[in-house]
């Protein structure tokens, strides 16, 4: 964009995305760092779901942790110098933290959809969990729910997307000392050299990869769910069904409304972004803003969706606080690996 003053904030930038960002961080702070000491003294740390829920809360703070940079860069990144040190940081690190935990968070989410479904294959009959172990999608499907693989999948993941998030960015600094723009609010910082529209490019690629891969699991737990119900009576051991069925809905809801407008809107900002019309620019930047804010906010929200949907949690919670029993303790411990709300 030749127009290096183009961008001009409206007050739904400079004021309304600082008040929700201010909003959302103390919540969600407090919301998850509960959560992490809840499941680090109830949840048995060998568990795959407890290695998975870990990684989940810790990029859920990660993300809370760049909303205060956020807020400051929407209520005076019009007003700071391109060159200025608050204009660097909030544009470097608080992009990279944000978007590695974005992108860590929506694949964990597949790979706990992944991992209950493969628990509940198993557990689905002696027939058929021979013939899933007896082909290469069931071997691989079932090594989800081994605490060994999660553990290195989880980094996998981590280091993955934080050199392709580095990369991209790392090519912006060494940019950055040849461009002349006079406020930090810029279309550069908006949509990044061409390494971060590349990167951005695979990160969509990755999330519809993983939302399809959750329609997927939710999709065969259901025909395998109602051809249990046709052939035997639901008992109480087939309850769990039920709960995992919710559970993957919920986290398929969770990428439907807060990742998928963005990763929607995402390529046509781009194909847009050759357009040299001011007024569009900035409604395209705008909306933008607001998608990765609506992004965002899913990690400020989970404790809340965990404290509605998570009997788990709730039962923890309530024990913390109310000196349960031992009785009450076991219980919870046992159930903890059905109860996978918390990853929403």
């Amino acid at each position: 964009m030749n127009n290096s003053t183009c961008l001009q904030p409206s007050a739904a930038t400079t004021v309304a995305l600082p008040i929700i960002y201010s909003c959302l961080f103390p919540a969600g702070s407090f919301g998850n760092l509960l959560a992490a000491w809840i499941f680090s003294r109830k949840a048995p740390t060998r568990r795959t779901q407890y290695i998975y829920l870990a990684n989940l809360v810790t990029a859920n703070l990660l993300v809370c942790s760049t909303m205060p940079f956020l807020a400051a860069y929407f209520a005076g990144g019009h007003g700071w110098t391109y060159e200025s040190v608050q204009c660097s940081i909030t544009h470097h690190l608080g992009t990279l933290v944000m978007h590695v935990s974005m992108y860590v968070t929506i694949v964990i989410l597949c790979s706990i959809a992944l991992s209950q479904y493969a628990t509940l294959k198993k557990n689905s009959g002696t027939q058929y969990s021979q013939a899933l172990h007896g082909n290469f999608q069931g071997r691989l499907l079932q090594q989800f729910r081994r605490p060994k693989f999660a553990k290195y999948l989880c980094v996998i993941i981590w280091l993955l997307v934080v050199c392709i998030t580095a990369i991209a960015v790392t090519y912006n600094i060494q940019e950055r000392a040849s461009a002349h723009f006079p406020t930090c609010y810029n279309i550069r910082v908006e949509a990044g050299e061409l390494p971060a529209m590349i990167a951005g490019s695979l990160a969509t690629a990755c999330f519809f990869l993983s939302f399809m891969t959750v329609l997927w699991s939710y999709y065969s737990l259901t025909r395998h769910l109602s051809k249990i119900q046709k052939n035997t009576c639901i008992g109480e051991r087939h309850l769990i069904y039920s709960v995992v069925k919710r559970n993957i809905l919920v986290i398929q809801m969770i990428l439907t409304v807060c990742f998928l407008p963005y990763h929607i809107f995402r390529p046509i900002f781009y194909v847009l972004l050759a357009d040299n019309d001011c007024p569009r620019l900035n409604h395209l930047v705008e909306i933008k803003n607001f998608l990765t804010c609506l992004a965002a906010a899913k990690s400020s929200l989970d404790p809340v969706i965990t404290l509605l949907l998570d009997k788990t949690f709730k039962k923890s919670l309530y024990g913390l606080f109310t000196k349960s029993t031992a009785e009450h303790q076991k219980r919870n411990d046992d159930d903890i690996f059905t109860e996978t709300g918390r990853n929403m």
